[in-house]
């Protein structure tokens, strides 16, 4: 598999404008994801120095409650989505207008939804919080209403992203959360160092996005004045059932997705303490913060396989697939094991000794951090295309799984038992997606893709049996040198025997072809400025 091969398929325009948009989203994501970093571990330090850990925990677990809350959006926005990508490469905007309109009148309609199931969890925070230290019910409720209006008014501007991603335009989107974050942070920060007050504090995050969510309906309603047209046609019945039918089988997905990955924080705080919360939510946030440089690529190009699918046959969407899974067990690979010997030591220098977890629990996390990995590879591609009714229970089986064991392992064996079963759950969706997707989408057999598994855990493990020796003997004294000494050695051996072992794949031919094109492109620009 070359470059080259594209260039016989007479689509050239097509797939260069996959490409160019896709480079654009990542390079913009990139951006704004430095920028989030870097303020996040800003504000995330003086918060800890001017507020305490309960106040970090509560933070963190409303985020939870809430973002369990979008569970009411109940995919309807992934359907119309993927709904939108044939309207938007036809430029047939009074299609587009009739899928906007059916869009806008559910999500004010999910935002009802979301404020009164909100409201009605009121009286049961408490046994949602234990161990709350000094702060009394009245007060924490205070700032729950704080989180809840900011979730419930995203829902009357959230839905027109839906035709900037579907035009695969997602860069926008990035530009103005990053600027967004950026004057919540600085304001923030004048707030805690004045201050020292978290209702200001959520005060202040709520008065930003407020305005931004003003911003931006004005933006894309200048953007895309057609959306303002008051002759609108409703969807047809054909229409309206598809997103209906989609909708119905991603009900399952959301409800399951939920009980799997966002009751962690409400398990610590209700069976543990809610200060826990506060130190997991470091750890969260650094894998976050870095894996999210490795999830731009990977988000960046959803809606570059929504046209690629649109317009390709199933064997080049299969080629193309197993490059972007190569690049994600590449990717994910060197992420896990440098997560794996190196996080504990940065937050041993961020924050000190006394912030620190046990190396298993670690462990745990990283474990489901690189199946994870492998699951976004599935479910982008499978998102797409279009392919949700096929595994509709899945997602329900694993939440229910993972709060079982959960719930029954945290009251032996502390946080580890969380862990245990979140990964558990989440390797059932490992195990059965590349089924579903290799039958719907390529009509072909899924035992490749278990071998390549196979071989990447492999090599994985040598890898991991070469660094860690070396690892400790330079992490003996943690400082700042001996900790970039240690991630060059990882990105080096890891690097080396990963190429090693792909260097003659057609997948590293086809990266290779791409990124050999660049530089002569680049070489022939440079000796024509000459």
């Amino acid at each position: 598999m070359t470059v080259k091969v594209l260039l016989f398929d007479g689509k050239v325009v097509e797939v260069l404008g996959r490409i160019q948009h896709a480079a654009k989203n990542i390079a913009f994501g990139y951006i704004g994801n430095i920028t989030s970093t870097v303020l996040g571990f800003v504000l995330r330090t003086v918060f800890i120095m001017k507020l305490d850990e309960t106040l970090l925990g509560i933070n963190g677990l409303y985020t939870g409650i809430l973002t369990m809350l979008s569970l009411a959006e109940l995919g309807i926005g992934t359907a119309l989505n993927y709904s939108l990508y044939a309207p938007v490469a036809k430029k047939d905007y009074e299609k587009i207008k009739s899928y906007m309109l059916f869009y806008k009148k559910a999500y004010r309609a999910i935002a009802g939804v979301v404020a009164c199931i909100g409201l009605l969890l009121v009286p049961f925070l408490k046994y949602f919080i234990k161990n709350p230290g000094n702060y009394g019910i009245q007060e924490l409720t205070v700032y729950y209403l704080i989180f809840l209006f900011n979730t419930v008014s995203t829902y009357f501007v959230a839905y027109k992203y839906s035709l900037v991603n579907a035009e695969q335009k997602n860069y926008i989107q990035t530009n103005v959360l990053t600027l967004t974050k950026l004057a919540t942070t600085v304001l923030q920060l004048i707030v805690l160092l004045l201050t020292s007050n978290f209702l200001l504090y959520l005060l202040t995050a709520a008065a930003v996005e407020l305005i931004q969510k003003i911003y931006v309906n004005y933006y894309l309603n200048k953007r895309y004045p057609y959306l303002k047209d008051k002759d609108v046609k409703p969807l047809g019945t054909e229409e309206t059932a598809e997103i209906v039918n989609k909708t119905k089988a991603l009900v399952f997905h959301k409800v399951g997705d939920v009980a799997r990955l966002q009751t962690d924080s409400i398990i610590i705080s209700s069976f543990i303490r809610v200060s826990l919360v506060g130190i997991v939510d470091n750890y969260t946030m650094v894998i976050n913060s870095i894996s999210g440089f490795v999830n731009i690529i990977f988000n960046s190009v959803i809606s570059s396989f929504g046209n690629l699918i649109a317009t390709e046959s199933k064997e080049k969407q299969y080629e193309i697939f197993k490059v972007y899974r190569f690049v994600a067990n590449w990717i994910y690979g060197l992420s896990a094991i440098g997560f794996f010997v190196l996080l504990s030591p940065l937050i041993y220098l961020w924050l000190g000794e006394e912030w620190m977890l046990s190396s298993s629990v670690i462990a745990l996390v990283l474990i489901d951090y690189y199946f994870k990995g492998d699951r976004i590879v599935l479910s982008n591609f499978k998102t797409a295309a279009g392919v949700f009714e096929q595994d509709k229970y899945l997602a329900l089986i694993q939440g229910v799984v993972n709060l079982v064991i959960s719930i029954v392992l945290v009251q032996y064996i502390g946080l580890a038992g969380v862990y245990i079963g979140t990964i558990i759950s989440g390797l059932i969706a490992n195990i059965t997606k590349p089924f579903i997707i290799y039958k719907v989408c390529f009509d072909k057999k899924v035992r490749e893709y278990f071998k390549d598994t196979v071989k990447q855990l492999v090599i994985m493990a040598v890898i991991l049996v070469i660094v860690l020796p070396i690892s400790k003997v330079l992490l003996t004294d943690i400082t700042i040198i001996t900790f970039v000494i240690v991630g060059v050695m990882i990105v080096g051996i890891y690097n080396i025997v990963f190429l090693i072992v792909f260097r003659k794949t057609e997948e590293f031919g086809y990266l290779w072809g791409i990124v050999k094109g660049k530089l002569e492109r680049w070489y022939c620009f440079y000796k024509g400025g000459k």
